[in-house]
Parts: structure tokens; C-alpha cells; sequence
């Protein structure tokens, strides 16, 4: 069943089309601050040893080695760090306040090992949230940073390293992958462990709530839906109920790897008979993994009413996103406890730009995608731009660009990244 949008057909859209025209690249391996490896590549001009300006582009999970900013920019004198997290392509394990500190070492390697003098932070898309977060808690200073994450595990954020950027640049980037899965959960799903079980109530590819289903299968027929402003406002509120329902679950599953670990640690463990030792020693070690099914189920999708933008139907994966909700491909699917907390729990997570904006004074590009299917103006980007709390702040807007500015299907050029960049480079060159 090919449901899966044209524009990830041809490979990943973030990549570039093109290699910087004169240029160098190394493969590095980084250290972050607890001692996690993490990789990247870094791109500099070619013959320029010390570039007085540097960016770090970044994303949670995904691999933005190849990034579509990286010619441009290098060609315009910027060298680029284009690295990975810990966990590049996988975020089952994904906890924000350790990958944070990937960011931290990345920005510490150009100031303190390359010699560069201004460190700008690219985000696109995840990153944008990711590099947020490192900023706030950057600025915030130790013994003043999240002590602990939201599963209770203590962090190495207030003993590390944390050198804020310079500036910061927002591409096509939502409010944190938490606040993204607030919005996109399907609140229908009556229980997690039997997924097909479905209460029409809250089910908004439900006909009798509105929904209009197109009889193509490749949703070319497809028809923009007005959901009532009461059935709306009842399924956001049952999807913010299922997130708190699913962090109960993983606090459940925290609480009883703690309850082992406190009977090992127990004077009296060692009385215990051997099969007891073995069980709590076992449930101690336990690390179970939740399976979030269903996570294909924004209003947005399908209603263009309430949030009017020139997007196209369907989401960033799918012109069938009522069909995709039922697929593997989507946000969130598999995470540890720890990692939705952290992560996709909208209502737990700490990485919320909604907070850390309004901690960031540097200077901030905020650029929109009009046409994007994932973020949204009234939703995402003005809340975010108007959160800022930098006095050079920038927001340009390109209305008939797609997430990652790709072209149409099958096209060798990307003219809106050509545009993106002509406003994303003079902006880092003039200020440093």
C-alpha cells in the first residue's frame, strides 16, 4: 500500500541538490559533555583555515549532514557543522536533555578548537526546536538549568559546558516535537494496547463528525473538510486527555523499574532466595517501550478554515493522512518511557519554544513556509515569532513554499531554497 507523499520518494527533500562550489569537508566524531559520541561534517571554504563565522545545523533525529543550507553558505565564506545527534534516524531512546548537549559540543568545537569567533544555530524543522532549548538552557547558566528530566533521571546539564550561540536562525521549525504530537495524536484510540478500538466520538476521519473521504486512492479527489468549532474544540481536548494517559502509563513504567532498584539497594536483598534476586534484579534492569499507534490525526490536515494557509491537503508524509494514521511511517511511534516524556509528551516535554524563546535576546531569523502541512501560521509560526524575546528579530514569509522548500516531484532545481537563501545569507553576513 504506497501511501507516502511524492516528496520523499526521490530520497530525503533537506538534502542538498548541489555541493558547495569550492569547498573542504571533514568527518568528525564529537564529545558531548557526558561523554556521548555523536558525528558530523564539517564544511569550510576551500583554502579558508580559521572562517570567522560558523553554523551548526542540527536535528533531533533526522541526518541533516547534507543539508540544503550547506552550499550557499560556504560558498559565502560560512563554514558549516552539520552533525548528527546520538541518535541519528531513531529517537525510541531520544531524551532532549542529553541531546542538547550534542548541540553544546558542537558550538564549544568551533569556538574553542577551530578558533571561530561567531556561532550561528540553523534549525529547520526539529531543529529549530532542539536548538531553542540549548539556548535557553544555555543562557540560564549553572545550577540554574532543568536538574532533571521530566521521567526523574538527573541531567548533566548544570556540570556541563554550554556556550550560547550568536544568532539564531529558524527555518520551517514547530514548537517542539511534544507540542507537534498534542496536535496530531488521535484521540479516538480507546486503549493503547488494542489500537483498532475506536470511539467515533473523537474520530475525525469519521464521516458523521464531518469528514469527507476521498474515493481516490491517491487522494487527488480530496476535498477540504469544516469541522464544527464544538467538535474541534471536544478533540483537542481528548487529545491532550490520551497524552496524559500515555505519561501515566510511563510514569507507571518508570515507578516500578524504581521499585526494584530500592529492593536491590535494600540491606535485605541479599536474604532474599535466589529466583527473587533474579526477578528483581531483572525488573530493575527492564526497559519497556511504548508503541504510540495512530499519530496522524491533526484537524489541519484536512480542515483549512480554521488555520487558512495556501497547503496543500493531506500532511507532510501523506495525501492520505486518514489511511496513514494507520501506518508505521508517522511522528512518535516507538519511545522508551524516558523518551516520551521528554520528547513527544507535549504535556511533560521541557523542549517547548513557547518557554525558550522568551529566553533568547541574540538575534533571530524566523522564516515561514506558507504551504507547509505540518506548521502552521496562526497555530505555530506567529505564536513563536511574537514569543521572541530578541530585539533583532526577523520574520519573512514565503507563501507558496513547501516544508523543506522543495520543488515538484521529479524537479533537479530547488528555486525556493535559492530564495531562502539569498534572505538567510546576507541576514548572518551583515550581523557577523
Amino acid at each position: 500500500m504506497q501511501l507516502i507523499s511524492k516528496t520523499y520518494w526521490g530520497g530525503a527533500p533537506m538534502n542538498m541538490r548541489r555541493r558547495p562550489e569550492a569547498y573542504e569537508v571533514e568527518n568528525l566524531t564529537l564529545k558531548a559533555p557526558d561523554h556521548r559520541e555523536h558525528r558530523g561534517l564539517y564544511w569550510t571554504p576551500k583554502g579558508v583555515a580559521a572562517p570567522k563565522t560558523a553554523v551548526v545545523v542540527m536535528h533531533p533525529r533526522a541526518d541533516f549532514t547534507h543539508h540544503y543550507v550547506i552550499p550557499r553558505l560556504v560558498d559565502a565564506g560560512v563554514a558549516c557543522l552539520a552533525a548528527n545527534t546520538r541518535n541519528p534516524n531513531n529517537d525510541v531512546t531520544t531524551i532532549h536533555e542529553e541531546i542538547i548537549l550534542d548541540v553544546a559540543s558542537c558550538v564549544s568545537y568551533l569556538k574553542n578548537k577551530r578558533g571561530v569567533r561567531n556561532v550561528v544555530l540553523v534549525g529547520n524543522s526539529g531543529g529549530g526546536a532542539l536548538n531553542g532549548f540549548f539556548q535557553a538552557q544555555a543562557k540560564a547558566g549553572k545550577g540554574k538549568r532543568v536538574a532533571k528530566t521530566p521521567g526523574g533521571r538527573r541531567t548533566h546539564l548544570n556540570d556541563a559546558e554550554m556556550i550560547p550561540a550568536d544568532g539564531m536562525v529558524y527555518i520551517s521549525t514547530h514548537k517542539g516535537e511534544g507540542m507537534i504530537m498534542n496536535e496530531i495524536i488521535d484521540p479516538s484510540v480507546v486503549d493503547e494496547v488494542h489500537p483498532h478500538l475506536t470511539d467515533p466520538a473523537f474520530d475525525m476521519y469519521d464521516e458523521r463528525n464531518g469528514y469527507l473521504a476521498p474515493k481516490a486512492f491517491d487522494g487527488s479527489d480530496a476535498k477540504w473538510v469544516q469541522y464544527d468549532h464544538a467538535f474541534v474544540a471536544r478533540f483537542r481536548a481528548a487529545q491532550l486527555d490520551r497524552i496524559r494517559r500515555i505519561d501515566a502509563i510511563a510514569r507507571a513504567m518508570i515507578a516500578e523499574n524504581e521499585r526494584a532498584e530500592q529492593l536491590h539497594n535494600d540491606p535485605d536483598f541479599a536474604k532474599l532466595s535466589p529466583d527473587r534476586q533474579r526477578e528483581v534484579l531483572r525488573r530493575e534492569a527492564f526497559e519497556p517501550v511504548l508503541t504510540i499507534y495512530r499519530t496522524m490525526a491533526n484537524i489541519h490536515y484536512v480542515d483549512n478554515h480554521i488555520d487558512p494557509s495556501a497547503r496543500d491537503y493531506g500532511s507532510i508524509f501523506s495525501p492520505r493522512p486518514d489511511l496513514m494514521n494507520w501506518k508505521f511511517f508517522a511522528f512518535g511511534r516507538y519511545a522508551t518511557p524516558h523518551a516520551w516524556l521528554s520528547t513527544w509528551s507535549g504535556v511533560s516535554s521541557h523542549a517547548n519554544q513557547l518557554h525558550d524563546l522568551p529566553q533568547i535576546t541574540e538575534p533571530s531569523l524566523f522564516i515561514n513556509a506558507g504551504k507547509d502541512q505540518e506548521i502552521f501560521p496562526k497555530t505555530d509560526a506567529i505564536p513563536m515569532f511574537n514569543a521572541m524575546a530578541s530585539k533583532d528579530r526577523t520574520y519573512v514569509d514565503f507563501p507558496r513554499a513547501r516544508h523543506y522548500f522543495e520543488p515538484e516531484f521529479g524537479a533537479k532545481d530547488a528555486p525556493d531554497v535559492e530564495k531562502v537563501m539569498d534572505v538567510v545569507v546576507p541576514w548572518i553576513l551583515d550581523r557577523f
